[in-house]
């Protein structure tokens, strides 16, 4: 079942039409495992495609029962449990480094199975450390690690967060916010990021075919926005499903493209990822280090090397190939180099001195400006593959991508400055009559769109993570 379409937004009103028929908590949990179950058999051919996927999940519960039992007493449960834990995962999505002979020789659902991993490996750590208070039942936990509206692509949410975010059967103004949500993901899905991308291929074989740097900046820089529009898309539509059934669901998604740094980029891209990686990997790796290296001195060395294995493990997650270590050597050099970047500037203007540079609106720009371009040039690794690039590089040369690089960067810091600015001056005025309008010509447009094109949603893109 393609996330998001017609198909999936019928069966997420069935579901909520069902949950809120009781607010008995059993009947609202039995319908929600059902209708988990069933939406991950839905991509199963066979039964015992479903063997690997279901062992995985039933082993993390199994192990955070075991570290829950232990919080605390066995100094070597833990870890043994989070690197068989990880290690059953890499061989499960068949990362390059594992030798291909020890792969399982049939084919086997993965989808959403990287989404699963942090919601287990969350349970795991949190039971160890004593951090899960709750004993947590065989329903809650199928419920809570494969909510069919979040296991394609997340967002990925905790536990805690999951248990507070049972709201019961929502009332008139969060069913209208919630279709208004729903309607306009689909919309950013349907027909925004199917133009671009169709837009971005057209223009990539223009670029294949002819050269030139203006074809190569536009090329790079059509990317990042067609990604944004189907992930954040993706989003929007399963926050407002999961709003009507009574659940609510983490934002993923704080307008990116206004981020001045690249730091600040990633504390609005995918903010459940980056959130999770900065508590379980940046915030003990930090603790770890400063133990070892307790000197002053070593702190600031110490931030920049975390931030960058945090990071890295960011892009690294995306795939399994070089291309995406890659990936996460850039996204991690950006955050440490921009990390460092702040430590130079800060020692040598002073905090208040820095501060006052970092709020001037040319500086803003032009910084915001660069962390868009810095983006979309990551993303070369995130969509294509060392031969492409080669060839890529091949037609435009160096001087050719760097004056598209350059171009990108001067385009991006006045397009999002003026769109910021615009933003800022419309808020006003975007009332529940202009909503309304706006919903009606949304509504318009995709059955215009699909009507011409007879053809399914695009697929949502981290549905390969």
């Amino acid at each position: 079942m393609t996330v998001p379409s017609f198909q999936f937004i019928a069966v997420a009103l069935l579901v909520a039409l069902l949950v809120n028929v009781s607010q008995d908590r059993r009947w609202r949990s039995g319908v929600m495992l059902v209708a988990n179950l069933a939406f991950l058999a839905s991509f199963a051919r066979t039964p015992l495609a479903l063997v690997p996927f279901a062992g995985f999940v039933a082993a993390g519960f199994l192990a955070q029962r075991w570290a829950q039992s232990r919080a605390g007493a066995n100094r070597v449960l833990l870890p043994a449990l989070i690197l068989a834990t990880l290690a059953v995962f890499f061989w499960l999505k068949r990362y390059t480094f594992i030798p291909s002979g020890l792969f399982l020789p049939t084919a086997y659902v993965t989808v959403g199975l990287s989404y699963v991993f942090f919601r287990v490996l969350h349970l795991i750590i949190d039971a160890g450390q004593g951090a899960l208070t709750e004993r947590i039942g065989p329903v809650d936990y199928v419920n809570y690690t494969l909510n069919f509206t979040s296991l394609v692509a997340g967002p990925i949410q905790t536990f805690p967060d999951w248990r507070e975010g049972h709201e019961g059967r929502p009332g008139l103004e969060t069913v209208a916010r919630a279709a208004e949500r729903i309607l306009t993901g689909s919309f950013k899905v349907i027909v925004v990021s199917a133009l671009l991308d169709a837009m971005q291929i057209q223009m990539r074989g223009d670029l294949l075919s002819d050269g030139g740097f203006l074809k190569g900046a536009a090329v790079i820089a059509v990317y990042p926005i067609y990604l944004f529009f189907n992930f954040s898309g993706y989003v929007d539509v399963v926050i407002g499903a999961s709003a009507l059934m009574g659940l609510r669901l983490p934002e993923n998604f704080n307008r990116p493209f206004s981020a001045a740094s690249f730091i600040e980029f990633w504390a609005r891209w995918h903010i459940t990822l980056s959130t999770w990686l900065r508590t379980y990997v940046y915030t003990p790796l930090m603790m770890t280090l400063m133990r070892r290296l307790p000197s002053p001195r070593a702190i600031p060395i110490l931030t920049v090397l975390s931030f960058f294995v945090t990071f890295f493990l960011v892009g690294a997650w995306h795939g399994q190939t070089s291309e995406f270590l890659f990936f996460g050597v850039l996204q991690g050099g950006g955050v440490a180099m921009n990390k460092l970047y702040q430590l130079v500037m800060a020692g040598r203007l002073g905090a208040k001195g820095y501060r006052q540079l970092g709020e001037h609106p040319v500086y803003r720009a032009v910084s915001r400006g660069l962390t868009f371009t810095w983006f979309a040039f990551t993303l070369l690794w995130f969509w294509s593959d060392w031969k492409t690039l080669a060839h890529l590089a091949a037609i435009l040369s160096w001087p050719g991508g760097v004056a598209a690089l350059a171009f990108i960067w001067a385009v991006a810091t006045v397009v999002l400055e003026v769109f910021i600015q615009a933003q800022r001056r419309l808020s006003p005025w975007y009332r529940p009559e202009v909503r309304a309008l706006a919903a009606g010509a949304m509504i318009y447009l995709i059955v215009i769109y699909t009507m011409i094109l007879s053809a399914p949603p695009p697929p949502v893109v981290y549905k390969a993570f």
